[in-house]
């Protein structure tokens, strides 16, 4: 791999990222969104299924065509974000999300867009610090592997 082509996660890794990120998601998020929203337990698990499935297409799509375009402009792999563009790529994820979560949340529960809005901001909100710690927890223990020539001649230099 050149500078300019730093080497992407594989399906594989990507598709365990991503069921990982919403099983963890789903854990940690369901039973607060059923304590402040007053939608049953089930109900509320069953509704962030749904949108955990949404994300996951989401995630897919967007983590690849991120990694792609960072990658191609920096010429550094996902692995090696820096803090600053980890809170950028956190904030673009999410306020794509929102956009495509809003109708289901809203056609699920019955509420208003007004209270649908501020349910799906407030889920949001959560899933944002969650994938800024989960992505930089899961960079950390499953890293890209590095090209092996791109090594020697990252050494060489």
């Amino acid at each position: 791999m050149s500078a300019k082509h730093p080497k992407l996660r594989s399906l594989r890794d990507r598709l365990r990222q991503i069921l990982l990120f919403e099983l963890g998601g789903l854990l940690l998020i369901t039973p607060p969104f059923a304590w402040a929203s007053g939608v049953p337990i089930a109900e509320s698990a069953g509704l962030l299924a749904v949108l955990a499935l949404v994300a996951a297409l989401w995630n897919a799509g967007f983590n690849t065509l991120y990694d792609w375009i960072e990658g191609r402009m920096t010429g550094r792999t996902a692995d090696r974000r820096p803090f600053a563009l980890r809170c950028v790529h956190a904030i673009l994820f999410e306020g794509g999300l929102l956009m495509l979560t809003l109708p289901v949340l809203m056609l699920w529960t019955g509420l208003d867009w007004w209270a649908a809005l501020i349910a799906d901001i407030g889920v949001a909100l959560a899933y944002t610090f969650y994938a800024l710690l989960f992505n930089l927890g899961y960079d950390r223990l499953f890293p890209i592997a590095a090209d092996r020539t791109a090594l020697t001649r990252e050494r060489q230099a």
